[in-house]
């Protein structure tokens, strides 16, 4: 009997510092990005046909049958799922701000308007120099103004490129991670110790991919997985110990697209749904439409006001010619060299005339293009585009937090818990002590019979 009580006792020791051991672990892991709680699952030990002297129950103790992560596989998909939409409005909203923000701060609506009020003040003496030098100023003031607009867009779009192509070398980098991780879980020769730290740094890179693009899951009966861009076939990015990779190209225009070269190199066109990869890609349109939609407004001002010189005389009796050149905002230049180039009065005038006719008719032109209601429509374009899609970031927001809320409950480490716990192996440990003392005990007794 005191045998079997000291075999006892000593599987509860056994098994009581074993979860002293993970109780330890988890506290001193509570603030560990990626970190999944563990616990000890415990299983009485027994064998077959074993009789003991209390009849068929088999009393040989206890034993440590695993260690167990406490995380649930639906709650780490959803995180993944939230994040990446998260990631994709918050990427789209940042660049969307960059677009709206560096085409309102250029300048060009003030330009416009003022260009156009020192057009009216030249009304009052179409002849008289200063007026008509305020007219030049004012219109290489535009000019600048649109190249200044057209240059921080495209510097814009341009550092969105470089985003996005870190992006790809992260999700590269994170895949071949993956892969190297994937052949230590398949390897493991010791499940109970190695696994669980494994299987962290493997849902740990996972996360990080889901922040990049969208992708989908599939554990395999090893504890490996395999990762595929968006659905389907041919989009195989992670399959056991093999990973691809994802390269991004430019367009003429400045739109990315993006080329999966899965892990038996057949290679698929992507378009990522969610993720940062998908928000740049996203924002990177926009900014494209941007430029355009600043050549259009520059190129209005352009013909608009080139038209109304052609049709009128300078101060010299001369037909009017082009205050501007370009082709659009980026290369758009005044380019009359003197005051006296101004066509304000009509055609067949004479030389110094008073005639305005022209440019009333210049100032009409101006107002029918409503050149100054383009740009106006063109910037709240933009900044309606910021205001729609903030609103739905934050909704997406709260849901991704909600997600990762839901995880940690689940997952995470909880310190009073924890704290619990310890004192209740402690205890369990002390009682396994003090029944091998007891069994001792009574040997002793038993001897001196």
């Amino acid at each position: 009997m005191s045998a079997n009580m000291i075999a006892i006792a000593s599987s509860g020791l056994r098994a009581a510092r074993a979860a002293l051991e993970v109780t330890s672990q988890n506290i001193a892991n509570a603030g560990t990005e990626g970190y999944v709680r563990r616990s000890v699952s415990l299983s009485e030990l027994s064998a077959n046909n074993l009789r003991s002297s209390y009849g068929e129950v088999s009393q040989l103790g206890v034993r440590v049958s695993g260690i167990t992560r406490n995380v649930s596989g639906f709650d780490q998909a959803e995180v993944r799922r939230t994040t990446a939409d998260a990631a994709r409005a918050d990427t789209l909203v940042e660049g969307l701000t960059q677009l709206s923000d560096t085409a309102d701060n250029s300048g060009v609506f003030t330009a416009i308007t003022s260009f156009q009020s020192a057009l009216s003040q030249m009304t009052a003496s179409p002849a008289n120099s200063s007026l008509r030098a305020n007219v030049v100023e004012a219109a290489r003031t535009m000019a600048q103004s649109f190249n200044a607009a057209s240059s921080g867009l495209q510097s814009a779009v341009t550092g969105m490129q470089d985003e996005a192509a870190s992006g790809v070398k992260d999700l590269n980098d994170l895949a071949a991670n993956l892969a190297q991780v994937n052949i230590r879980i398949s390897g493991d020769t010791d499940p109970a110790n190695n696994s669980a730290g494994l299987l962290d740094e493997r849902d740990t890179i996972l996360q990080k991919m889901a922040a990049i693009t969208n992708i989908s899951t599939t554990v395999n009966a090893d504890n490996t997985v395999t990762v595929q861009l968006g659905s389907g076939t041919g989009t195989t990015l992670v399959d056991h110990g093999k990973s691809g990779t994802l390269a991004m190209a430019k367009a003429g225009d400045g739109n990315v697209s993006f080329t999966l070269t899965d892990t038996t190199a057949a290679a698929t066109a992507i378009t990522p749904t969610a993720g940062s990869l998908a928000g740049q890609q996203q924002a990177i349109s926009s900014g494209v439409t941007a430029l355009a939609g600043l050549d259009t407004v520059a190129t209005s001002m352009m013909s608009t006001i080139n038209t109304a010189q052609g049709n009128g005389v300078d101060l010299n009796g001369a037909t009017g010619t082009a205050m501007f050149t370009g082709n659009g905002a980026a290369d758009m230049a005044m380019v009359l060299t003197g005051p006296g180039q101004l066509a304000a009065a009509s055609a067949g005038s004479t030389a110094s005339s008073q005639n305005g006719t022209n440019l009333s008719a210049m100032i009409n032109s101006l107002g029918s293009a409503n050149v100054s209601g383009q740009m106006n429509d063109y910037l709240f374009g933009l900044s309606s585009a910021v205001s729609s899609n903030t609103t739905m970031r934050d909704a997406f927001d709260t849901i991704a937090s909600n997600a990762k809320t839901s995880l940690a409950a689940a997952s995470g480490v909880d310190l009073d818990t924890e704290a619990a716990a310890l004192i209740k192996y402690q205890q369990a440990y002390q009682a396994s002590g003090k029944i091998i003392q007891i069994a001792s005990t009574l040997f002793d007794q038993l001897l001196n019979l």
